[in-house]
């Protein structure tokens, strides 16, 4: 049976990710401290740290790959109607006549990345709230869609 103590230090671990909305890295470094502080003395933290950091990761890992989809789709189709030689001259350029139809397939593509990346953002935040829930309630919350880093 996990003690109340037990149970409040793993749903800080949950909690505590949520530190990235005020602090850069808080979601990383906060619940290291907290996992690393408690993880010897009991296996109910230790499961729910190790869960809070592979979680954090693959959302990390994720949002890397969408961003690296979408910046460069979106840079292409923007300049695609640029001249080469404007750019190599320093000249003033003006986009003219840009054609959404020319670019229609890389647009979606990029603006499909931007919204998943919004709903694994927004996804983030309730399933951080419920993980901690049901860690305060003593129930060993696994996320979904995460990769194992840390066994």
């Amino acid at each position: 049976m996990d003690t109340i103590t037990e149970k409040n230090a793993a749903t800080f671990t949950h909690l505590s990710s949520l530190t990235q909305y005020f602090f850069p890295f808080g979601n990383y470094i906060f619940p290291i401290l907290i996992w690393t502080a408690k993880k010897d003395k009991s296996e109910f933290v230790d499961h729910n740290g190790k869960q809070v950091l592979n979680f954090q990761l693959s959302l990390l890992l994720y949002s890397l790959v969408l961003i690296a989809i979408a910046i460069p789709i979106f840079i292409i189709t923007i300049f695609s109607n640029v001249p080469f030689d404007a750019i190599i001259n320093d000249d003033n350029f003006v986009i003219n006549n840009f054609n959404f139809d020319n670019n229609m397939g890389l647009l979606t593509i990029g603006i499909m990345a931007v919204l998943i990346f919004g709903v694994l953002k927004v996804s983030e935040f309730f399933l951080i709230i419920y993980a901690a829930i049901k860690t305060s309630n003593g129930e060993r919350f696994k996320y979904p869609i995460t990769i194992p880093f840390i066994k």
